[in-house]
């Protein structure tokens, strides 16, 4: 991932305002770093919720993170109007991959960029699954093939 090559926000699939928190902000005034993964992680949440039509079920985990690449490319602040948008851009057999980006609503300002390997899990195994059909048949069809 090249964070000088950012995304247009046009090619993502999932929009979702973030509210910034009195605790997301450190002594110098920024969103710190670890919470843009928190942001990331809502974004994902709204992104299935959307995708499958229900919501998610935490007792029935079928899809796990096995992997993320986050780029800071500018601070957040307190004040400003953020938004996460997510999309998938690649899909195998057992897992997909999503791109994210956090970006000022107002100003379209790119934030930060993230890509997430989401992996198919097997509970009761404890260990990776082929990816479930409802899983792939609904990402294919929301899958951008040229991200930058």
């Amino acid at each position: 991932m090249n964070p000088h090559q950012t995304p247009s926000a046009e090619i993502f699939t999932n929009r979702l305002p973030i509210q910034i928190r009195f605790s997301d902000v450190d002594v110098i005034g920024h969103v710190n770093n670890i919470i843009f993964l928190q942001y990331y992680d809502t974004g994902k949440a709204a992104f299935m919720t959307e995708l499958l039509g229900r919501s998610i079920s935490w007792y029935e985990v079928d899809v796990v993170v096995a992997n993320i690449d986050c780029a800071f490319i500018a601070p957040i602040f307190f004040q400003e109007k953020i938004e996460v948008l997510t999309a998938c851009t690649f899909i195998h057999d057992k897992s997909f991959k999503l791109l994210q980006m956090l970006r000022n609503s107002e100003t379209g300002e790119v934030k930060s960029i993230c890509e997430t390997v989401m992996v198919s899990f097997d509970p009761d195994t404890q260990k990776v699954a082929p990816l479930k059909e409802e899983w792939r048949e609904k990402l294919s069809k929301i899958i951008i093939d040229k991200p930058f």
